[in-house]
């Protein structure tokens, strides 16, 4: 399943948004320009298609109506999050729009879902005029309502999210189980891959002497990363690095790089499930070389199952990649009310710039850059 176009209005920090998406999608933005915000517009429907999850349980999540709908929403304060999604050989398109009542609840104003040119749900119906109650759930999240479009709630319930914290993963006990089956901050990522050992053994050791041979190559003096469970049963990282003294060089998770753990978790989301992969900032804790080549291994790994992979970055290195087309960059630059949304290849100036072999970095990280980034020296007070 792949997403191909995204509609937001009154989403965050988004007043309006409309964007076609591609296979790869580089968001790039300024600090607080709302990349993390737009890459949630995704996780939103993800959690409302998902069995454990559900519409209020989104919005409640997320703070509530008031927190998701702009600030500077006008005269329509509905928010939307309207979809065109690829999916089996089918075209859908899914479009939520809701406010709050009068108690702060979530309540659905539109819901409509488009198969081709058909259209299979159109909300209210009938039975909701007659019932407002109902409008408190989406037929999305519903198996007795969902049935002609069943398969489209499935792809969206398979998108998946990384953020990976390493010290979630040194120090477990700080994770509190809030996700079901994959905390997006690695709080349960240990209890993931022992998952997959025990369930898909031939599976989990294909990805794993994948991920082995990477990460020899960029980290120094790794010879072997396993996954072993100690005396309660409890899984754990143990890495061998090169050392004069024999087995003098076995190290756990709990003291492996942040740069180890998050290529190691980034390596493995790539290869685990077939649904829209949402990364934030992959390149951090990363040397530059590694970054560089980020994009490439990606897209290798992901070339057969043509696996969507929309990340933001801040990183030159990483956009340096040849691959990346303008078509592929989203650019997120903040204005005095709000967060616009423009694809790289219709700025002129990136246009000029990629056609006189300046690298995609270089051509759109100053479009998006802050302004009189100097004056922090000024304005520190050294």
């Amino acid at each position: 399943m792949r997403f191909t176009k995204l509609l937001l209005t009154n989403w965050r920090n988004f007043r309006h948004v409309e964007v076609d998406l591609k296979e790869r999608v580089f968001l790039v933005g300024p600090n607080a320009s709302g990349k993390s915000n737009l890459l949630d517009a995704f996780r939103f429907l993800r959690d409302i298609a998902e069995p454990h999850g559900g519409f209020q349980k989104a919005v409640a999540d997320r703070g509530g109506v008031s927190r998701l709908r702009s600030l500077h929403a006008r005269r329509h304060s509905e928010v939307v999050v309207d979809v065109c999604i690829e999916h089996e050989g089918q075209a859908w398109r899914y479009r939520l729009a809701f406010v709050q009542d009068n108690v702060r609840r979530p309540v659905v104003k539109e819901e409509q879902v488009w198969r081709g040119n058909n259209l299979l749900l159109d909300r209210p119906d009938d039975a909701d005029r007659k019932d407002a109650g109902r409008l408190s759930q989406t037929h999305l999240e519903q198996v007795t309502a969902n049935l002609a479009f069943r398969d489209m709630a499935h792809g969206l319930s398979s998108v998946r999210y990384l953020h990976l914290v390493p010290q979630l993963i040194r120090d477990p006990e700080r994770y509190v189980h809030k996700h079901a089956g994959h905390d997006p901050f690695g709080g349960d990522f240990l209890e993931q891959l022992a998952r997959a050992q025990r369930e898909q053994r031939r599976t989990f050791e294909s990805r794993m002497q994948r991920i082995n041979q990477a990460l020899q190559v960029a980290v120094p003096r790794l010879q072997e990363l396993r996954l072993e469970r100690d005396e309660t049963g409890r899984p754990h990282l143990r890495a061998l690095y090169g050392h004069w003294r024999p087995q003098a060089g076995w190290q756990s998770e709990a003291e492996l790089s942040d740069g180890t753990l998050r290529l190691l978790g980034l390596l493995w989301s790539v290869l685990d499930g077939s649904g829209p992969l949402l990364l934030e900032e992959p390149e951090l804790s990363l040397h530059e070389a590694v970054v560089r080549h980020l994009p490439a291994m990606i897209g290798r790994a992901t070339r057969k199952s043509r696996r969507q992979v929309l990340l933001s970055t801040h990183a030159a290195a990483l956009l340096s990649d040849g691959s990346i087309g303008a078509d592929e960059v989203l650019l997120l630059r903040p204005t005095e009310e709000d967060t616009e949304v423009v694809t790289a290849s219709n700025v002129e100036a990136v246009r000029a710039l990629l056609a006189d072999g300046v690298p995609m970095g270089e051509a759109v990280l100053p479009q998006v850059a802050p302004a009189g980034p100097e004056q922090l020296l000024l304005r520190f007070g050294v």
